[in-house]
């Protein structure tokens, strides 16, 4: 079957295009002067969406630019707070030792003007009180005429004793080594014995009658029977107590705080010298008891 292009052929194509002019041409006149408007309203139609999403993304991207420079300022801030809080922390540290020496310093001069005799001033070197036969190393020693067995003390209590000397450096064996004894009486009964070492920052008393009546936060002072300490240096005060088939088993808490000393005072040999002493218990130790 053979197809009809009569309508395809050119003379058509003339005449649909006279057509849609003339019609394209009655509607703009029958429209006037609001074509403009509608023509613009049906364009805004369709390219209002496209603007909006535009708008959108553009406004996203600008967020998003401002986010990531807030977001490094931000991170700048946060590393420069950082370095700032660690120079902060190590003169902290610098000022912090340097601030507990000189409270150290304070309170041995206020106990060098209550102790009547020559004391010299001693500078800690190293402390190896953990270790086995250890101690706590001074910077005196022969050059500065010290001697074995001459009592070491801080403001807050005894420490110990000289247990070796070197030409310019000594070894102090402090009072809660085991292999540390010391005169001692109680403040209550005055009764005498001997301090042994037990535990870091703890010790015991030996040969107290158990016939004597010792209670818990009695202060312990030396007895100046082992001629190393004059008499009624504090030592420290009682923490258990307990009765024995002989004797009583005391356990002493040490006053000097020996794991943060940094200076000492080393006496004389053999010094004479007696305090007055009252029994007072300390605030920690009653409060610890419940009493």
């Amino acid at each position: 079957m053979k197809r009809d292009n009569r309508l395809w052929n050119p003379v058509w194509w003339e005449r649909y295009t006279i057509f849609v002019l003339l019609f394209g041409h009655l509607i703009w006149v029958f429209l006037g002067k609001q074509a403009d408007s509608i023509w613009l309203s049906t364009s805004d139609l369709f390219t209002r969406p496209v603007v909006s999403i535009s708008a959108k993304w553009e406004n996203w991207r600008y967020d998003r630019l401002n986010k990531m420079k807030s977001l490094e300022n931000a991170q700048k801030e946060l590393d420069d707070n950082r370095t700032e809080l660690a120079k902060l922390r190590l003169e902290r540290q610098r000022d912090s030792a340097r601030l507990m020496e000189a409270d150290e310093a304070v309170n041995l001069l206020g106990l060098k003007k209550l102790l009547p005799i020559e004391m010299q001033a001693s500078r800690i070197i190293a402390n190896n009180r953990e270790a086995k036969f250890g101690g706590i190393v001074i910077d005196l020693g022969e050059a500065h005429g010290i001697k074995a067995d001459q009592g070491v003390i801080c403001a807050e209590g005894v420490v110990g004793r000289i247990w070796a000397v070197g030409k310019s450096q000594s070894i102090v064996l402090p009072l809660d080594a085991y292999n540390a004894s010391t005169s001692v009486m109680l403040a209550r009964s005055r009764a005498t014995g001997v301090l042994q070492g037990d535990n870091p920052g703890l010790a015991e008393i030996r040969y107290i009658s158990n016939q004597e009546t010792v209670q818990n936060g009695e202060p312990v002072y030396t007895s100046s029977l082992d001629n190393v300490f004059p008499k009624a240096l504090l030592v420290g005060y009682v923490s258990e107590v307990s009765p024995g088939p002989i004797e009583m088993e005391i356990v002493v808490t040490l006053a000097a705080p020996l794991d943060r000393l940094g200076l000492l005072f080393v006496l004389p040999s053999n010094p004479q010298l007696e305090f007055n002493t009252k029994f007072e218990i300390p605030p920690s130790i009653s409060k610890r008891d419940g009493k």
